[in-house]
Formats: structure tokens, C-alpha cells, sequence
């Protein structure tokens, strides 16, 4: 989940996700954290959009609000499918619910940008992430219908760490090793701690 990119505005250019007769069903699903090592899986595309799939996707946007976040990959829920829930609404705003199915990526820009990046697959650390400035998404909607958009600001960042999650990659892979190295270390260590913990 991407919780943290600033300094960008909003992209309004694709279809909102219409009330879904399943959100009486939402619930709030536990987040995997790193170093779980069901982060690092390929997701597998969904070959058909169901009343399943509906339901993972109003789980997935219950459990990113109440993140809260921005953005989900179903794998952080641990659901290996590609499938990605993004909401770019501020606090004070209504609710802007956007749902990816089967994203791809198939234009990047050659400018890119630096985006301070955050994931609540890995809990308040945050790190500045070098990107392509804009990519063109072609994915499936909620009624299995095709569409491509065309993603600038933090949009297009969002995607590009949502679409990473999809194929095992975190944005901590994408900066220096040294950093990458002590950040994982930190979370395993505190997963240690917490299973001693537990199991006391």
C-alpha cells in the first residue's frame, strides 16, 4: 500500500468505482508486513471478474480506508491476484474509489521524478523513490470492461508501487542497498520480538 507521496497533485482522469451491492459484506482484512515472504509472489491475473473478485475488492478498499492508505495491492491482504485499489481523495473530500484489475503497464515516460514514498506493508518508514513521470495503464473494471489511462503526478506514482507489489517488488527495492539492507533488518528483528511475544 502506498500511505505516503508528497508533493503532487491529484490525477482526475479515469472512471470512479460505482457503490457495489456487496459493501455491506466489506471487512477489514489484516496487512502483511515485511518480512513476510508472501510479499515477494507474482500475483496471477484474474481470468474472470466475479461476485469473489467483487467482494476481495470491497474488502481490499474497507481495509485501505481504515489503513488508512491510498493505494492496495491484493496481495498485501494476501490474496496473490492482480488486483489493485487506489483512493487519491484527501481527508476533508468525498471518496474517490478506483479499481484496477489486471493492470498493466505498457508506455513509461523517459522524465522522471522523485516522490517521497511510504507502504503500510512496511510501517512508517518512508523514502524518496525515483520513477517514470507519467505511464499509460491499460486494466479491467468491475464489469470486466477494458480501459487504458493515462497517468501523470501521483497517479501515475501510485500505480507504478501498487503494479511493483503485483510482482513481488517493494519500493525499498528501488533505493540503495545499504538503506534497503538496514530497513529489512529493522522488521525482521521486530518480527522476532513479536513472535517471542506471542508466543509467551
Amino acid at each position: 500500500m502506498l500511505s505516503a507521496i508528497l508533493g503532487q497533485n491529484k490525477e482526475r482522469t479515469i472512471d470512479r468505482v460505482k457503490p457495489s451491492p456487496y459493501i455491506a459484506a466489506m471487512a477489514v482484512r489484516d496487512i502483511l508486513i515485511l518480512p513476510d515472504k508472501r510479499l515477494r509472489l507474482t500475483s496471477k491475473p484474474v481470468a474472470k471478474v466475479d461476485a469473489g473478485v467483487r467482494k476481495l475488492v470491497d474488502d481490499m478498499f474497507d481495509t485501505m480506508y481504515d489503513a488508512p492508505g491510498i493505494g492496495l495491492a491484493a496481495i498485501q491482504v494476501g490474496e496473490p491476484r492482480r488486483i489493485v485499489t487506489i483512493d487519491l481523495a484527501k481527508k476533508d473530500e468525498a471518496k474517490e474509489p478506483q479499481v484496477f484489475i489486471n493492470p498493466e503497464i505498457v508506455t513509461a515516460s523517459d522524465d522522471k521524478k522523485v516522490h517521497e514514498e511510504g507502504c503500510l506493508s512496511i510501517p512508517e518508514y518512508y523514502e524518496e523513490v525515483e520513477r517514470p513521470a507519467a505511464v499509460t495503464v491499460k486494466y479491467l473494471d468491475l464489469d470486466g470492461k477494458k480501459h487504458e489511462v493515462e497517468a501523470t503526478g501521483l497517479l501515475a506514482t501510485c500505480l507504478q508501487h501498487e503494479i511493483d507489489h503485483l510482482n513481488g517488488v517493494l519500493f525499498i527495492d528501488h533505493i540503495s542497498k545499504l538503506k534497503r539492507d538496514r530497513v529489512t533488518k529493522k522488521f525482521a528483528k521486530a518480527a522476532k520480538l513479536a513472535a517471542k511475544g506471542a508466543a509467551k
